[in-house]
């Protein structure tokens, strides 16, 4: 068992026959609850027993006796085991065990063959970035597109066929006083030059003439009934700046490392939403009601809803966000056939997806359609060090391309200040791996819920759970095999190895086979942040490793067995980063 990628599952396994075998009273009701234990105490833990032996008044220590004793002969082979506290089984790997673990996960694709079975044959969409056309992606869009990033890549490696979707601003009112702005100012040569820019002066120019009652406003709406209508000039005008847009945000994403696979924005579902205005009011009782001329669902079980009605469709008969949202995810279960849909915005939309998804239950479940997972991941504020929103000097908003050239040119100030003497496209190539490595980390290393302080200073550190830390730890490796002349995907290291002996070797080993416990959490709670600890923590033990025990000794067995350490400590790295959305370094 102990070549198995998920050990707590097979140990959770384990117990729960083993009290079965036992004789135990009831031993269905036995739940182990294996966990990733304090490394204090071992590898794993199994906290069921005082649970189980206090329900029925049994004494849990002896309770836990009667298991251990139960378990197999391979699950007592690969683990040593102590009972501690009110009945609480302490497991650790055996060092024979850990070899074979590190053996048996050798390559990118053992891993990911290894954690495929999480989301096997599901289907899963994920909702993320979701800028509006015409304007530029500033610091706000930062969170959702690298969160979003990493909890697509999550899902593939866990098994799951994953489809991206942008859901694009790209519908609405501003459009009309866009279109009244072009048709006035429109500069060609700027258009030519940076499009999105030259949008984004003439939008804030038509919003400027036309305020609230004025002649031009009838105007600028007249525009957006003519765009809505089908106009041919209009329509024309929109697609334009669609396309320029898209081509605008795809500049950052490459820099990202992002591509999506649909940008479907909200002009997709324009003619979906009558299907959904009739649906809701044909269930019986209907789920959707008149209130003041509008269309609206009420969830009064629900405590912060009772009064707060679900706007569905406007007085006036127009459309909206939630309009679109339920098209959306109705488009994604039929079309895609999703067993799980993810929205990645920031947290003040909480309770419009709250309601959403509680909408579209009982909807679902009126109507007897298939209901996926439903998931809004939510994210808080970044702020400057000073708490506030983060903006330039003059006060405006950061953009983000600005942001990432920031970044790139700190880390090549870095890069060249310590290796002066390397080519300048070398340091060029370096910056850009870690300038914008740094960014998505500062962001990813943090949990998604918190709001986190945008320090250059402490992102670009060379220590600390920063990009540049983890990103010189690979390198580090990397610098390793070319002083040896090796492959780390030489598999003779694995065939001359010896044991594991030292009290280093046997750390690093214990938290490589932790990889699938830190990757199924990330996964599971849909919190990248616990692969990033993770990583950090790895590459703690790694260097404590690095330290204690020379690499290249003389010993052919010693040697083997410790680059064999090194490989697979440069595997789970450079794969737990790329599943992060980072790209890596051989040498930095």
């Amino acid at each position: 068992m102990h070549a198995s990628f998920h050990l707590a599952a097979d140990l959770d396994r384990a117990l729960r026959a083993a009290a079965a075998a036992a004789g135990l009273a009831d031993a269905a009701a036995f739940a182990p609850e294996v966990r990733v234990a304090d490394p204090k105490h071992g590898d794993f833990q199994a906290n069921g027993t005082l649970g189980y032996a206090k329900a029925r008044k049994l004494n849990p220590r002896a309770v836990a006796d009667q298991i251990a004793n139960a378990l197999p002969a391979e699950v007592r082979a690969a683990f040593d085991h102590v009972i501690a506290g009110p009945g609480f089984i302490n497991f650790t790997l055996k060092p024979a065990a850990l070899l074979a673990w590190l053996n048996s996960f050798a390559t990118a694709d053992r891993l990911r063959s290894g954690a495929s079975a999480a989301h096997a044959g599901q289907t899963w969409v994920v909702d993320y970035s979701s800028p509006n056309t015409a304007k530029q992606m500033h610091v706000g869009h930062l969170r959702s597109a690298v969160i979003g990033e990493a909890i697509c890549r999550l899902l593939a490696f866990t098994g799951a066929r994953v489809i991206r979707d942008n859901h694009l601003g790209d519908w609405g009112t501003q459009f009309g006083k866009l279109i009244y702005g072009y048709k006035r100012w429109a500069d060609q040569a700027a258009l030519a030059t940076d499009a999105i820019e030259e949008l984004e002066r003439l939008y804030k120019l038509g919003n400027a003439a036309t305020p609230d009652g004025s002649p031009e406003l009838e105007e600028a709406r007249r525009e957006l009934v003519a765009l809505q209508n089908g106009d041919a000039a209009n329509v024309a005008l929109w697609q334009k700046f669609s396309e320029v847009s898209l081509a605008a945000f795809q500049q950052i994403y490459d820099r990202l490392g992002i591509r999506f696979d649909h940008n479907l924005g909200e002009s997709f579902y324009n003619d979906k939403v009558e299907r959904i205005y009739r649906e809701l009011t044909e269930t019986t009782p209907p789920l959707a009601q008149i209130s003041e001329g509008a269309l609206v669902v009420f969830h009064p079980e629900h405590p912060r809803f009772k009064t707060q009605p679900f706007l569905v469709r406007k007085a006036d008969g127009a459309s909206n966000y939630a309009s679109t949202d339920l098209a959306t995810a109705l488009y994604r279960t039929e079309h895609f056939k999703a067993d799980g849909i993810v929205v990645v915005t920031d947290f003040r939309q909480a309770d419009h997806f709250e309601q959403l998804f509680l909408t579209v239950r009982k909807w679902f479940a009126a109507k007897s359609y298939r209901l996926p997972e439903l998931h809004h991941v939510t994210f808080g504020a970044v702020t400057g060090e000073d708490g506030k929103a983060l903006k330039t000097r003059s006060g405006d908003v950061i953009k983000l391309k600005a942001l990432l050239d920031e970044a790139e040119d700190r880390a090549f100030a870095i890069v060249s200040e310590k290796n002066p003497d390397l080519p300048e496209p070398e340091r060029r190539e370096i910056a850009r791996t870690v300038g914008i490595g740094a960014v998505q980390y500062a962001d990813l290393s943090q949990n998604r819920s918190s709001n986190y302080i945008f320090s250059w200073d402490k992102m670009l550190a060379l220590d600390g759970n920063t990009a540049p830390y983890l990103l010189y730890a690979v390198a580090r490796i990397h610098s390793i095999f070319r002083k040896a002349a090796a492959s780390p995907h030489d598999p003779a290291h694995a065939a001359a190895a010896s044991g594991l002996e030292t009290a280093a070797e046997i750390l690093l080993a214990r938290k490589l086979v932790k990889f699938p416990d830190a990757l199924r959490l990330a996964t599971d709670t849909l919190r990248p942040h616990f692969l990033g600890l993770y990583l950090f923590e790895l590459a703690g033990d790694y260097s404590s490793f690095n330290n204690a025990d020379k690499v290249l000794v003389d010993e052919p067995a010693v040697r083997a067995r410790r680059l064999l350490l090194c490989a697979r400590t440069l595997l789970t790295l450079e794969t737990g980063l790329h599943l992060l959305g980072l790209r890596t370094l051989t040498r930095m």
